[in-house]
């Protein structure tokens, strides 16, 4: 039975408070980033408590463009296979200018990924899936009906006082993750703020119930002949829903737009007078380009739309949240279980921090391009627009959304700097998935790398079997180590896709996060030097020798 997950209400549930009990970790908002940190910390086994003032899930698509890099972390968490089966496949994008195509982009071009470059899928199924997915997983308390009301910060632990239908209740817990929003009750309750631009544009969002023949592409125009002067972008979604988004202008009424005599004759000028349709969902919105100072103050980390906000040019903004939640649950992690000092979370705040700026300048210069603030900064676009028809070298310049990309944590402290030379990837890069087989079954690499420290081995060599005993002891660590072999009774790399990519000879050796970042490569094992690695990747300064015997291994 299909289920209505806009209309979903969640049954509140009394919670059971213990006296005295300190949580491990209590994440405020049941959004995508939120759940996505709770599911990460809980599956991992750190017991998590999840509150969320509302009992629903999201209304309207909002948020529909998930990326390659968020199917593969959302796979890790159970759920990105559901998502991409449901979500629309898309990697084509075209660039029209008035009634001319300009030219077209292919986002993934090479065969040998198991996701696309992104789906189409609307937030409310997304936080569905993932909300059921939650479900799952007995360290996972969700309590719907709960606002935070209250917030003291002590020097081994947050006192949160939550407001529920049965009165408040104070929960204490070692850390506390902000992932409620761009309108934060952390972020206030804190005192703290988000400092950047505002734009001062309008913007109508209109989903479209139709059955139409448009292929599953993005199309976005330029000052189009059916809303001269303007921009449009349009997108398809599971349902035969399309997301459409009419640019308005700084001095369009945000309430009068948003009724149908002004909705549907933007949409007939862009569909024909013709066309059937109904609407789904209307909302105008303006941006800003902004983020708080720091992610991290004390025992609080902010994630998601509390930490930073973009303009949706280039579906940075779900995208990157979950990315945080991706780099920080690991790190809280170790930090809860006693395996890693708390300062490995200042890596979260640097790196996340570097992330969020690298969006933010991405979405401004998409923002100022697509809008430009004076007549010749238009002047400018257009004649960007009428080259970019014949000469290659001006597509470019054109920026209708740089679409969201992983971020490459190329300065952090984490990673350990190459001794030797390679050709592809570089310490701080996401790990590029690739087809494997296994025992005869075609497979995929990213699925096998876990929640944990992986080594990726490339068999081939005389010393494989010697290298591989070694290899063990790692996963005998406090923090272990699992190794994945590709070749020598292990995984095959039948299309020699993996190791291309990984620009891997006979020997070579990667270290990789929990969050599938490498922190560090070598072309031949050298024990003592992967043990220096790992410690430097949780944030230790130090580590003590391997016993003799296994060092000999």
């Amino acid at each position: 039975m299909d289920i209505d997950y806009q209309r979903c209400e969640f049954a509140y549930t009394p919670a059971n408070v213990p006296e005295g009990a300190r949580h491990p970790v209590v994440v405020v908002g049941a959004g995508p980033v939120g759940l996505a940190t709770a599911i990460d910390l809980a599956q991992g086994g750190v017991p998590v408590v999840l509150l969320d003032d509302d009992n629903k899930l999201s209304h309207g698509s909002r948020a529909i463009c998930f990326s390659k890099r968020t199917l593969e972390i959302f796979d890790r968490l159970g759920c990105g296979r559901r998502m991409a089966e449901k979500g629309v496949r898309w990697h084509v994008g075209r660039v029209f200018h008035r009634s001319d195509e300009v030219y077209s982009f292919d986002l993934l071009p090479e065969e040998g990924h198991q996701y696309p470059a992104f789906v189409n899928l609307q937030q409310y199924y997304v936080e569905g899936y993932l909300h059921e997915r939650a479900q799952e997983l007995p360290l996972l308390d969700l309590r719907w009906c709960s606002k935070l009301t209250g917030l003291v910060h002590h020097p081994d632990h947050v006192a949160l006082t939550v407001t529920t239908p049965d009165g408040a209740y104070t929960l204490d817990a070692q850390y506390v993750v902000a992932a409620d929003g761009g309108k934060s009750t952390v972020r206030a309750l804190m005192g703290l703020e988000s400092h950047g631009r505002t734009f001062r544009d309008r913007f109508l969002i209109a989903d479209v119930k139709m059955t139409a023949d448009f292929p599953a592409e993005r199309w976005f125009w330029f000052d189009p002949p059916f809303h001269p002067g303007q921009s449009v972008l349009l997108h398809r979604q599971p349902d035969n829903i399309w997301r459409i988004d009419f640019q308005l202008g700084w001095d369009a009424d945000p309430v009068l737009e948003k009724t149908p005599e002004r909705v549907i004759p933007r949409i007939r000028a862009l569909l024909g007078e013709d066309a059937q349709f109904e609407l789904e969902w209307v909302s105008v919105y303006s941006f800003c380009c902004l983020r708080m100072d720091s992610f991290r103050h004390g025992r609080v980390l902010f994630a998601g739309d509390a930490a930073h906000g973009v303009s949706p040019f280039g579906a940075r903004g779900a995208n990157s949240g979950v990315q945080d939640a991706d780099n920080l649950a690991w790190k809280l992690r170790l930090v809860v279980e006693g395996k890693a000092p708390h300062t490995l979370l200042d890596s979260y705040a640097r790196e996340r921090e570097a992330a969020a700026d690298e969006n933010i300048l991405n979405s401004t210069r998409s923002t100022d391009f697509i809008t430009p603030k004076s007549a010749v900064s238009r002047l400018f676009r257009d004649a960007v627009l009428q080259l970019a028809k014949e000469r290659p070298f001006a597509r470019k310049l054109v920026n209708s959304g740089r679409l969201s990309t992983p971020t490459t944590y190329a300065d952090s402290r984490l990673n350990t700097p190459d001794t030797d030379a390679f050709a592809a990837l570089r310490p701080g890069a996401p790990a590029p998935d690739a087809p494997l087989r296994h025992k005869g079954i075609e497979d995929w690499l990213l699925r096998h790398l876990g929640g944990g420290f992986t080594g990726l081995y490339f068999a081939g060599g005389e010393e494989d079997a010697v290298v591989l005993r070694q290899l063990e002891a790692l996963e005998q660590e406090a923090v272990p180590v699992r190794t994945l072999t590709i070749g020598a009774g292990g995984f095959e790399d039948s299309a020699g896709m993996c190791a291309a990519r990984y620009d891997a000879t006979p020997g070579s050796f990667y270290l990789l996060r929990p969050d599938q970042h490498v922190c560090a490569r070598w072309r031949s094992v050298d024990l003592q030097a992967v043990r220096a690695a790992l410690a430097r990747a949780c944030g230790k300064e130090a580590i003590q020798a391997l016993p003799e015997e296994m060092e000999h291994a």
